[in-house]
């Protein structure tokens, strides 16, 4: 199988520490992937059977699970329906070669976060890991993780209700400042701040928290 060059030299991006796993029956795929990963600062572990994932995860969940959806007689998709029901919140960016558009749609049904196509260039993967990072709070202690997904939360709804923060702060009697804080993952909101912005977004906050993994 041909990879792409591990000397990539374009710009990095930014990435936190992650603790990841590779399910992939191609020796030579988890060699590449376990040192470019590792490369990066992340914690990497390659298997080759469902069954030791779902060991490996049971005893330390992964931040992110890479899954090859073609693995001879396990299925891609087999796996990744017991990921899903035992660990619904769990992270999945599935990694294929030659993927349909029929494989794709069907896998985004099940929640995974992403898709990477063999061959991929070594910055897809690592702008798909940071994308992760970011929009779900992975790698950080739960506070830290807390901290970002519920600013993400806020984010989203207000500007889905086309809000300016001062806007929010006027609805919620949350200063500005403190609104731009949380929002931007510096602070968290107290219980009645989170109370009153939670009420002028007319928003359910125990969503949010799902959201985080609380």
């Amino acid at each position: 199988m041909k990879m792409t060059d591990l000397t990539d030299h374009s710009e990095t991006v930014q990435q936190v520490p992650l603790c990841i796993v590779a399910l992939d029956d191609d020796q030579d795929f988890c060699e590449y992937i376990e040192g470019v990963l590792s490369a990066d600062g992340h914690s990497i572990r390659t298997l080759n059977t469902p069954d030791l994932l779902y060991l490996a995860a049971e005893h330390d969940r992964p931040d992110v699970i890479l899954l090859d959806m073609k693995m001879g007689v396990h299925a891609g998709e087999d796996v990744l329906r017991e990921i899903k029901k035992r660990w619904p919140k769990q992270c999945v960016i599935v990694v294929t070669g030659y993927p349909s558009l029929d494989s794709m749609r069907e896998t985004f049904k099940q929640d995974v976060f992403d898709y990477i196509s063999k061959p991929f260039s070594l910055e897809d993967l690592r702008r798909v890991l940071a994308q992760a990072t970011e929009m779900l709070g992975l790698g950080r202690r739960p506070m830290d993780r807390l901290r970002s997904v519920l600013g993400r939360q806020i984010r989203l709804a207000r500007t889905e209700r086309g809000w300016t923060l001062r806007e929010l702060s006027e609805a919620s009697s949350v200063s500005v400042s403190q609104l731009s804080s949380i929002e931007r993952g510096t602070h968290l909101p107290s219980i009645e701040s989170l109370v009153a912005v939670s009420m002028a977004l007319s928003a359910n906050p125990s969503t949010w928290f799902e959201a985080a993994g609380f």
